[in-house]
């Protein structure tokens, strides 16, 4: 009987089927690999515009909400009287752009500085003094946060932290500044109602909001950068202004200084700078018919002008061919040639990533 039953248990364990998990499908492919300008490895150019722009709504124009003044498009139409002396000019920005900092800071707000401002952070972390506005972004929760909470919102300031009244002072608007009440400055955050409208069609409202001087009208443009979900590139972002990038250009942000406060700066700052003013604009020391030249020692630019002043229209730097860049330096005698690595260094101590800032409400690729 036990013989009996050990062939019926040995029996059914061998007549038994082993299951199984089906075998599920591996992707073998290789990880994606980029260049240092970002395009995949073995790729030949970057993605299109036609690529990047895939999947954005185009929704109509809708009524322009920031209006300038008649006589300079750079200040607010409903603040600004006069315009302001290049000099002076410089000084009211400097403080622009420090309180738009600071306060940005005090809200944990995600934003770093772009485009001229940029451009003026590259060669010695201050405005460029031929400048007449600055450029900001900020990610889409940063702005719907903003709009949400802060939106009209005037913010004082005092603290000699932050304003040069002792430059400003006798230039100031009305001439109030002797006295301490007079050396106070009120700023605007004023969000643009239409910033939910993503399209490039709403050709009247690509800045999604401003940071404004109530004295002078003097602002900031701030920007949003927007996560495009239908684009087949990876990563694509892009503005209402219709400026594009890749998610590792901006991505993770790094941290330095500008005009004498902390700031951030999108990762490949290089490439973006390049891309938009042409590799010239980063190496020329002499600023369009020798108008300003760039002294290495003092880290400034200086003005060529003999006499005092000038009347501040200077033109930005415009694209400028490659052939102009590699020219060799005996064909531009006026200019010192200051190399990419060395201006790395001087902004970015030792060339090193600073403090990492990942976005939160996007999802980006990023080259490793």
């Amino acid at each position: 009987m036990y013989v009996l039953s050990l062939c019926v248990v040995l029996l059914f364990f061998f007549a038994t089927p082993t299951w199984t998990l089906p075998s599920l499908p591996v992707d073998e492919s290789p990880p994606t690999v980029y260049n240092p300008d970002g395009t995949p490895k073995g790729s030949k150019s970057k993605p299109s515009s036609s690529q990047m722009d895939k999947g954005i709504k185009w929704k109509g124009p809708q009524e322009k909400y920031f209006h300038e003044s008649t006589f300079d498009a750079h200040y607010d139409g409903r603040f600004a009287s006069i315009t302001q002396p290049p000099s002076v000019r410089n000084q009211y920005l400097r403080a622009l752009i420090r309180t738009y900092l600071a306060t940005m800071h005090d809200l944990k707000m995600d934003t770093w500085i772009m485009h001229g401002t940029l451009l003026g952070w590259w060669w010695n972390g201050r405005i460029m003094p031929w400048d007449s506005d600055l450029d900001v972004q900020v990610t889409e929760h940063a702005l719907s946060h903003l709009a949400a909470h802060h939106n009209m919102t005037v913010f004082s300031f005092r603290d000699a932290e932050y304003l040069d009244s002792v430059d400003m002072g006798d230039h100031d608007v009305g001439g109030n500044d002797a006295n301490v009440e007079g050396r106070k400055r009120q700023y605007l955050l004023d969000i643009n109602p239409r910033w939910r409208n993503a399209s490039y069609a709403d050709t009247h409202n690509v800045i999604d909001a401003r940071w404004i001087d109530m004295k002078t009208g003097l602002y900031i443009d701030i920007t949003s950068v927007r996560l495009n979900t239908s684009s087949p590139v990876p990563g694509s972002l892009y503005c209402k202004d219709h400026h594009r990038y890749l998610g590792w250009q901006i991505f993770p942000l790094r941290t330095s200084t500008f005009e004498g406060v902390p700031a951030k700066v999108p990762y490949a700052y290089q490439e973006l700078l390049t891309e938009e003013y042409g590799g010239a604009s980063l190496v020329d020391s002499v600023y369009r018919e020798e108008k300003y030249r760039f002294d290495a020692e003092r880290m400034e630019w200086v003005s060529m002008n003999r006499r005092d002043g000038d009347d501040g229209k200077f033109h930005q730097f415009g694209k400028v061919t490659e052939k102009r860049l590699e020219a060799k330096d005996s064909e531009w005698p006026s200019a010192k040639r200051i190399t990419l690595n060395e201006r790395r260094n001087v902004m970015i101590p030792g060339g090193r990533l600073g403090d990492c800032l990942w976005v939160r409400d996007l999802v980006l690729a990023r080259r490793l």
